[in-house]
């Protein structure tokens, strides 16, 4: 008993850390279009992986102790604002349809990028009070759907090859 919980807690500082270094990593890759806002969301791997190894409590927990790290390190009040409402709402979706046990990782992270996209321009909308922002949304949607399928195959491999007994969701 001891051993799963001390493997877990293990898991989860890795996880963490590797989201943390993908997430430098990230912010140190040149903008290849010149659309503000488009990332890769590489650090969105150790978040899946923890999704379909532990569960949610612990994906919820590593995925908002790394938006508050990254938005310390790297990021803006603002920025905190925009990660953690996408953060949060497409990891309840990823979620969600992770459950139902029919859909692939691929396209779960492909729902939960692109509804990371949605919650963040209607975030923007609000702060900003530029309702036009919502014309920036089937570009979001484009680039949501390609990183989303990177991440999704990425995340796919790797969680094959992690052994770690899986936490039932209740």
């Amino acid at each position: 008993m001891n051993r799963i919980k001390s493997s877990k807690v293990t898991f989860l500082g890795v996880f963490t850390a590797v989201a943390l270094i993908l997430a430098f990593i990230e912010s140190q890759i040149p903008e290849f279009v010149p659309i503000p806002g488009i990332k890769i969301g590489l650090p969105n791997i150790a978040i899946i992986i923890i999704l379909y190894k532990l569960g949610f409590k612990e994906a919820i927990v590593v995925n908002i102790i790394r938006i508050l790290l990254v938005c310390l390190l790297f990021g803006t009040v603002l920025s905190l604002i925009y990660s953690l409402s996408g953060g949060v709402i497409s990891l309840l979706i990823m979620y969600l349809l992770k459950k139902t046990k029919i859909i692939q990782i691929i396209t779960v992270s492909v729902v939960g990028a692109v509804t990371h996209n949605i919650a963040q321009i209607f975030v923007a909308i609000f702060v900003l009070e530029v309702s036009q922002l919502i014309y920036y949304f089937p570009v979001l949607l484009l680039t949501g759907t390609i990183s989303g399928i990177i991440v999704g195959i990425i995340a796919g491999i790797i969680s094959k090859r992690i052994d770690l007994e899986k936490k039932e969701d209740v």
